[in-house]
């Protein structure tokens, strides 16, 4: 089959469960990832044909996203602060918002500038690498509960050429912080999705992310957050500051959790001017 036909055959298929420009996006990354060409170069090899094995890979990729799979995790690979990052079901997919409230924190950096980074719940490591690139005299520690997110971490950091200090622990159990280092900034995208906004969600977001690293209790949903600010109390050198990923919808609660433990907050709106960022600067 010749590859062009391939990709339009995949975009209509996707848009059964995608919009079309996104189906076409997909499309686009899969035939590149399988193939190595991009789209420029199928334009110029428009005659070139799928060899046996790129049709065996199309077609065992193509039922895993037609099974709403997402594709960065049909192909393993997720792109964050222009760099591509391995991921897998074990760990959330990088999102863009992200990328803001690391932006936050190199902008903040040019006034404080932070030695020690602590960042809570790293995930695929996104956070800290990202940081580690911009900020490369830094020294930057990362904790997980997650045994397997971490390994991801560390796979990170060896393709992408960092050294971050990676810590297993479940950092709610305040038995735990004696572990963990003195800091200037703290940076955490923690679970904040409500149990009962599951049924809002999307079914490639439920089926395949995990749950420990998306939900919190309808009861408690500020758990990261308190305890957050708690440690923050003990843990961050004069004039520190903690940096937040939020959910949208509890903004105003957050901030005034961190004003009740005494911390002087700012609230950040998203590109897309969703209430999404706090910062929490540590009084003295």
């Amino acid at each position: 089959m010749l590859i062009e036909i391939a990709y339009q055959q995949l975009a209509v298929k996707l848009e059964s469960l995608y919009d079309k420009r996104e189906a076409s996006n997909i499309a686009n990354w899969v035939i590149e990832k399988i193939t190595g060409l991009k789209r420029i170069d199928r334009m110029i090899q428009k005659n070139r044909l799928l060899s046996p094995a790129e049709t065996e890979e199309l077609g065992r990729k193509s039922v895993l996203l037609l099974d709403s799979m997402p594709v960065q995790y049909v192909l393993e690979e997720a792109w964050f602060a222009g760099m591509p990052f391995y991921v897998n079901k074990s760990v959330l997919i990088p999102r863009p918002e992200t990328e803001e409230l690391i932006e936050w924190v190199i902008i903040e950096n040019k006034q404080k500038v932070f030695k020690q980074i602590l960042d809570i719940g790293t995930g695929s490591g996104c956070i800290p690498i990202a940081l580690k690139k911009r900020l490369p005299d830094t020294v930057i520690s990362s904790v997980d509960i997650s045994k397997e997110a971490l390994q991801v971490a560390e796979k990170n950091t060896f393709q992408l050429q960092v050294s971050i200090d990676f810590i297993q622990l479940n950092f709610l159990n305040e038995s735990n912080w004696k572990d963990l280092p003195m800091v200037d900034c703290i940076i955490s995208n923690p679970p904040y999705i409500k149990l009962s906004e599951k049924e809002s969600m999307s079914k490639n977001v439920l089926n395949f992310e995990p749950s420990l690293a998306l939900f919190v209790t309808d009861e408690d949903p500020l758990i990261f957050y308190r305890k957050i600010a708690i440690f923050g109390k003990s843990h961050l050198n004069e004039g520190g500051i903690i940096f937040l990923e939020i959910n949208e919808e509890l903004g105003e609660q957050v901030i005034g959790l961190y004003k009740e433990h005494g911390y002087r907050t700012s609230l950040k709106q998203d590109m897309m001017g969703k209430d999404r960022m706090v910062m929490a600067e540590k009084n003295e």
